[in-house]
């Protein structure tokens, strides 16, 4: 059994091959239960998050990613996010590799969700604004690039300082990059809109809007998440990773609670788009949407391609 670095970690997930992989992953028979979501109540500050991700196939493969989302680790300048994955033989149980869950969980959320907008978003799309610049959101500009023609990159981040960091880093690898302070003045510019944020409250307004949009929203994972308001739902056609968006984001659950959509609203989810290979954008003119929640057949299939990569 091999264990992998953050750094080995990352070099076995190049995006274009990962992306690849996971929409082969979506077309394979795979058992997915719906994630152990567990709340670690915390007397002075807000809640933490233990998540546990099992995906299997009949035959092959299987792994497990142990997760802890931690928000107040930002006061501590470490991570808010802590996870391992483990890849196992599916016939006889054996340990094949473990890999640093909190990159491989990155890169696959970033992959997944180019993916979605390689299918969704206009083929021509070449302006990127990334709200966050947290650990993910310094993967989506590369992830996206593998997919779309990106060539001007905006970075939106609450603490600019943030913001500046990653447009900087970004500058440095040779991509047209830079922090912006106006969020709405930057939603106006963009071809596409990916937010990947811990938000509890809606900050992206469907108002700032424009025709032929695609707005990518990974942040709400739990019911009491949100990314953006009523209205981004109301102009959009929305489209979901999986049947567990409805159940565990905020940014779906909370719509249909309340009336704001219907389950007829939601167009359809990016496995079904991969299983039957569709690309349903209607027109140019048409604003699309993606709301993921992360589903452990990304990561299966993330982990899978490591172990191709490095050997067992």
């Amino acid at each position: 059994m091999k264990i992998l670095s953050r750094e080995e970690t990352i070099d076995a997930l190049p995006f274009r091959e990962l992306v690849a992989a996971i929409d082969a992953g979506f077309r394979e028979e795979v058992t997915s239960p719906l994630r152990h979501h567990h709340s670690l109540h915390n007397a002075d500050r807000s809640d933490d998050t233990l998540l546990l991700m099992p995906a299997w196939q009949t035959s092959g493969w299987g792994g497990i990613k142990l997760v802890n989302v931690h928000p107040g680790n930002s006061e501590l300048s470490i991570p808010a996010v802590s996870s391992t994955y483990v890849l196992f033989d599916r016939k006889t149980g054996q340990h094949r590799l473990i890999l640093d869950g909190g990159e491989l969980t990155a890169r696959r959320t970033a992959a997944a969700s180019a993916l979605a907008a390689k299918r969704l978003a206009r083929p021509k799309a070449s302006r990127l604004l990334v709200v966050g610049a947290g650990r993910v959101g310094s993967n989506i500009p590369e992830a996206y690039r593998a997919v779309l023609p990106i060539e001007e990159i905006e970075v939106w981040n609450r603490t600019q300082g943030s913001a500046e960091r990653l447009a900087r880093s970004l500058s440095d690898a040779g991509l047209s990059a830079r922090a912006v302070v106006d969020l709405q003045e930057s939603v106006s510019r963009a071809d596409v809109i990916s937010c990947a944020t811990l938000a509890t409250e809606p900050f992206l307004e469907g108002k700032w809007l424009r025709p032929g949009q695609h707005v990518d929203l990974i942040g709400s994972f739990t019911p009491g998440m949100r990314e953006a308001d009523d209205d981004v739902l109301r102009r959009s056609t929305i489209y979901i990773d999986t049947e567990h968006a409805k159940v565990e984001s905020g940014e779906i659950r909370t719509p249909l609670e309340a009336g704001v959509i219907s389950e007829s609203d939601i167009a359809g989810m990016l496995v079904e788009l991969c299983r039957t290979d569709v690309y349903p954008r209607l027109s140019d003119e048409e604003i699309t949407l993606f709301k993921g929640v992360g589903t452990a057949i990304e990561d299966l299939s993330a982990a899978i391609l490591a172990y191709e990569r490095v050997g067992g």
